[in-house]
This record gives C-alpha cells, sequence and structure tokens, in this order.
C-alpha cells in the first residue's frame, strides 16, 4: 500500500521535530503496513543503510517498541543483548550506536515508529526522551482525527447515489444522514478553528469539501464569491448555516455571545444582494441549508 502525500509530509514535520528537539543526529521513521514497519524517511544520514527498512514485530529494537507498546532505547546497539539483530547491516551500517525507538499508537494499535540515533554511545534521559514522547504523541493525535473524519465520510458514503438533503419527502435515513452530515461540517470547523499548522488546516478544509460532495453539489463548479469576510467572520456564517444558535456558536469558537451577533451583522453588512444570493446557493448544494 502506497504512503499518501499527506503521510508522507506528517512523518517528514515529525522527524524534523524529533531531530530539533533532541540531540539524535539521525532520524528515521515509518507507519505500519502489513503488520511491519516500513521506514520511509531518513534525516541526517551519512549512508544509504537505513533506505528500505521493514521492521517486524519483537524483532529488533523497533519491534519490541511494536510489541510491547512503549518506547526502547539502547546505548550500545552492536553488544545489547535485549533485542534480536536482523536489522545490524542497516543500523550498524549507518554506525548507529545509540538508538531510541518510539512507537505511534492510536487506540491501542501501533500505527508507525520514530527513531531517534547517534553515532556515539550515549545514555537517554528525560531531557531527550520527553520531546521524543511529545512528538509521537503529536502524530498519534493527528492521525485520530483523521481516523475520525474518514469514519464519518465513510459512515455518510451513500450506497448509491448521492444524499438526499432536499427530498420533499424525506425518509427518517435520509433525516439522519443530513443531521449527521451537519454534524461533521460544525465538528470540522471547530477542529479547524483551533489548529494553528497551515497545511493541517488545508487538509481539514479539503475533507470539508469532499463531505460537501456527497451530497450531489460536488460535481458543480461553486461559484466564485468576492466576499471579502474575515477568518472569524467565516467561522461564525458557517456555524450559522448549519443552523447553530448563537449560544452555540459562542461556545463552539469560545467567544461572547455578543460577540457573535456582532459578527454576523458586520459580516452581513458585507454582503451585497448577488454574493448573498451566490453564498445561499452553495451552501444548499453543500446540503447545509434546505
Amino acid at each position: 500500500m502506497p504512503m499518501s502525500a499527506p503521510d508522507g509530509q506528517l512523518m517528514t514535520r515529525a522527524l524534523k521535530d524529533l531531530a530539533a528537539h533532541t540531540r539524535f543526529p539521525v532520524v528515521f521513521g515509518g507507519y505500519v503496513h502489513d503488520g511491519s514497519v516500513r521506514v520511509s524517511t531518513v534525516l541526517g544520514n551519512r549512508t544509504r543503510s537505513l533506505e528500505g527498512l521493514v521492521v517486524k514485530p519483537e524483532r529488533g529494537l523497533g519491534g519490541r517498541a511494536i510489541t510491547e507498546l512503549r518506547p526502547r532505547m539502547t546505548p550500545d546497539y552492536r553488544s545489547s543483548r535485549q533485542i534480536t539483530h536482523d536489522y545490524d547491516g542497516h543500523v550498524l551500517g549507518e554506525g548507529l550506536s545509540t538508538l531510541l525507538a518510539v512507537p505511534i499508537v492510536v487506540g491501542g494499535a501501533v500505527r508507525g515508529v520514530l527513531y531517534g540515533g547517534a553515532w556515539a554511545e550515549s545514555s537517554v534521559g528525560d531531557v531527550v526522551a520527553a520531546p521524543a514522547f511529545r512528538v509521537a504523541q503529536e502524530v498519534a493525535t493527528e492521525l485520530r482525527i483523521r481516523d475520525e473524519v474518514e469514519r464519518r465520510v465513510a459512515a455518510l458514503r451513500p450506497a448509491t447515489g448521492p444524499v438526499a438533503v432536499t427530498a420533499p419527502s424525506e425518509s427518517t435515513t435520509d433525516a439522519a444522514q443530513r443531521e449527521e452530515l451537519r454534524a461533521s461540517y460544525a465538528e470540522l470547523r471547530s477542529i479547524v478553528a483551533s489548529v494553528d499548522d497551515a497545511g493541517l488546516r488545508a487538509r481539514l478544509s479539503a475533507i470539508e469539501e469532499r463531505l460537501a460532495g456527497l451530497t450531489g453539489g460536488g460535481s458543480e463548479p461553486a461559484e466564485p464569491l468576492d466576499i471579502h469576510l474575515s477568518p472569524r467572520e467565516l467561522d461564525v456564517l458557517a456555524c450559522a448555516a448549519l443552523g447553530s444558535t448563537n449560544a452555540e456558536i459562542a461556545a463552539t469558537l469560545g467567544v461572547r455571545e455578543g460577540t457573535v451577533k456582532s459578527y454576523l451583522q458586520t459580516a452581513m453588512g458585507k454582503l451585497d444582494a448577488s454574493t448573498r444570493h451566490a453564498a445561499v446557493t452553495k451552501a444548499r448544494r453543500a446540503g447545509l441549508l434546505p
């Protein structure tokens, strides 16, 4: 199973953070595929020995981390008797002595492993280990968010045809799907508002577009909206389009209810007749309005 571009970007970013917050000159890692960790990214290496490394459970340091669901470390890889030496050609080929393996655990299952290595023998204390654990947890959190979004997308995907959100005689199932769609949009907007990383915000926004496509409007080009609204005004309008009350919007965005009213008033004031019509049309195609 080939790794997606977002997965690759996430792994690269995590390894750069690992290198920046620890004293490991060599960092590498990968995700679990078919029960084994396939190292996809290597940074700081002097040789190409680590490229293509595939680590199986219980084998090597990473294998122990996978099996035990906890970080494993050795200050002297070559002489360690606590691990198997299936991968000596890779690890010693790079000349590594100290090695740390931190599993990325999501829902009790290992989804990947991050490695930090040094050519010299050294002990790894909490000052070095704690940042490595934190990076692994951050990756796990992002994967967990992505899993939840994908679960919602799968639950909304109809057996045949688009989700009927505007039919005059809406069935109970259709109504439930419509409410689930609205809840998904609301949750995504809340997540996006709390994320500082521009790349992750863009990915979540792309998933919003996928959800919109499930309503049947995704195949049609969206009208260009020449509306100059602030990010907060857009957030308030999006929540309002979902049918949220001012109190609910205030709770979601962490602002006062009076502030929500002010944002709504200024945002609507910026919408002239044509752009308001285009916005409503787009919202209806996305299933946000009847």
